[in-house]
């Protein structure tokens, strides 16, 4: 009986369950955001076509494969669920390294492929390989393995800045792409793993402080510097900031009546999803306008180009209301619960920084995407954890619960 205990206990039900729950939403949602206008549903077209035609057209619907990169998700967390933790980190620097290699190839013409000004993909026909998507979760990896050292050691200067070099590397070249979301979201993760794993808060202090100058300084000289003092962004990056912070594009003097015109029309057509992404928050009400009824993706306010993905959640919110936006919460809610609760009982450094690195990562995701559904946050991409839909995206979310369970369930030597 004690020997049967002990074997469930290396199954974490409430991190098995809140992802599944989350998954569930996923597709329920994406198929609501991708076939709101469609005529027939799938039992009419599995009626009215033939078993090839209903294969080749249920190949070509996002809900679908959706679900395939659940099932190949699942598969791959399994996979690194059945081998301990510290195997794996054997093989960190070489992941690291080898998505560093993809990080300079997607910038590559021919290689890299383009879309909506941003070259971040990798065409595979088949799928959109999205390698700052895996540089991610290569760079917790590496970073727990570096960190895992004796403590004395991370006392030292140049641990710390070697640490730093470890997200300048990537943090610069998804920038270069840009992906300024993808950036981001690795940066509260590093600093939860240097803090966690006992490099002394001063060196991080000094650092943000600097850091925190210059971006103050930034900012100030992006929204209020005359152009020609301006450091130059790419024109869609500052008008997100511009739109984000409220200022106004017309300049206080020196345009003409045309340009004032046309500028106002910009500015309200750049601040369009926004705006949309919270009318459809809000006339959820309580229970929601029910499932796949939501008018806001139905009738093109709220764009269908991102409802799927950066904007699921504005979805689930005016479908399902507060009481489904609130659930949502709750499953996320869990899962970063179960994952702190890992990292405590792990029983070593290394196990306790994945764990940490881990929770941070989706913790960023969960909080950008939500925070720009509801203009805390600019619009940055940012895809919602198992919930927006991507393949690359899915793929490296349920790695990271893998990884995350394979911490816990080799918390103890059997």
């Amino acid at each position: 009986e004690a020997t049967l205990n002990e074997s469930q206990s290396r199954v974490d039900r409430l991190l098995l369950a809140a992802l599944g729950g989350l998954m569930l939403f996923g597709f329920a949602f994406v198929y609501s955001a991708t076939m709101v206008n469609e005529p027939t549903g799938v039992f009419q077209q599995f009626r009215e076509l033939s078993f090839t035609g209903f294969c080749s057209w249920l190949m070509g619907e996002m809900f679908f494969r959706q679900l395939v990169w659940y099932g190949l998700g699942i598969g791959a967390a399994v996979v690194v669920c059945l081998i301990d933790y510290r195997s794996l980190a054997r093989f960190a620097m070489v992941a690291y390294w080898g998505s560093i290699i993809l990080l300079v190839a997607v910038l590559i013409p021919g290689i890299g492929s383009m879309r909506f000004g941003a070259r971040r993909w990798i065409d595979l026909g088949f799928f959109q390989f999205q390698p700052s998507e895996f540089a991610k979760l290569a760079f917790i990896v590496a970073l727990a393995h570096f960190l895992s050292r004796p403590a004395e050691e991370l006392r030292r200067t140049d641990i710390f800045w070697k640490a730093t070099g470890m997200i300048a590397l990537p943090f610069l070249l998804i920038m270069k792409e840009p992906d300024l979301g993808s950036a981001l979201v690795m940066v509260p993760a590093w600093i939860a793993m240097l803090l966690v794993s006992g490099v002394p808060q001063k060196f991080l202090i000094r650092l943000f402080t600097v850091v925190g100058a210059l971006a103050a300084l930034f900012l100030v000289d992006v929204l209020f510097a005359p152009a020609n003092w301006q450091i130059k962004l790419q024109d869609y990056q500052k008008r997100r900031l511009l739109v984000y912070f409220g200022v106004d594009y017309v300049p206080s003097s020196g345009a003409s009546k045309a340009d004032i015109e046309r500028l106002k029309r910009q500015q309200f057509d750049d601040s369009h999803n926004v705006r949309q992404a919270l009318i459809s928050v809000g006339s959820g009400g309580l229970t929601g306008k029910g499932w796949r009824q939501g008018t806001q993706n139905a009738l093109g306010y709220l764009p269908r180009a991102v409802a799927h993905n950066d904007f699921i959640f504005s979805v689930i919110a005016e479908e399902s209301g507060f009481v489904g936006s609130v659930i949502v919460l709750t499953l996320y809610g869990a899962v970063l619960f179960v994952g702190i609760r890992i990292a405590d009982q792990a029983r070593d450094r290394l196990g306790k920084l994945m764990a940490v690195g881990v929770v941070a990562l989706i913790f960023s995701h969960v909080f950008i995407n939500i925070g720009m559904n509801i203009r805390l946050m600019p619009v940055t991409g940012v895809p919602l954890p198992l919930l927006s839909y991507g393949g690359s995206s899915v793929l490296v979310s349920l790695i990271a619960m893998g990884l995350l369970h394979n911490v816990h369930t080799y918390r103890r030597t059997y």
